[in-house]
């Protein structure tokens, strides 16, 4: 279900990576380090380009995606150190349907660098929309049925920080 929000790993680390998130507590110990992965430009243009043309409302984050906050929520935020727990669902930017999950737990420094820096940007009970450029998501590594070079929608609610 969660599979694919998972960096791009070997197999073998999937499965671990999988079996932990099922644990009440991740046992990896966790350095709050800042992120400072930044989308190509072309990436950038791109990804601006489509939310211009479907006209959405959203705010430009410096490292190259964009966001729209549906509820802020309220409380303390996570951080990348943080175990969560999320309703989501992500799509193409052609509408389709790739992943979604219902109350998933875990670390968001097991995650892709979008949802890194997407999620602390609001609270539990918050709700926002991230639309990540490639790098910041899986780059030029299909996974599953998401095609290389992809810009990817995630609609999330935060649920609970643990």
């Amino acid at each position: 279900m969660f599979r694919i929000l998972l960096k791009p790993i070997g197999i073998g680390m999937i499965s671990l990576a999988l079996l932990s998130n099922c644990q009440s507590a991740n046992q990896t110990p966790c350095e709050q380090t800042l992120v400072t992965t930044t989308a190509p430009e072309q990436e950038i243009a791109q990804l601006k380009q489509y939310i211009e043309s479907k006209g959405i409302k959203a705010t430009a984050d410096k490292r190259g995606f964009y966001y729209t906050i549906q509820s802020p929520g309220s409380g303390a935020k996570p951080n990348v150190c943080s175990n969560v727990s999320v309703n989501y669902e992500g799509r193409l930017t052609d509408g389709t349907r790739f992943d979604s999950g219902d109350d998933v737990r875990f670390g968001l420094n097991q995650l892709i660098v979008g949802w890194q820096e997407g999620i602390p940007l609001i609270a539990p009970g918050g709700q926002i929309t991230l639309y990540l450029p490639p790098s910041l998501a899986y780059g030029d590594q299909q996974q599953g049925d998401i095609p290389a070079h992809s810009i990817l929608i995630f609609q999330i609610d935060l649920l609970a920080i643990h």
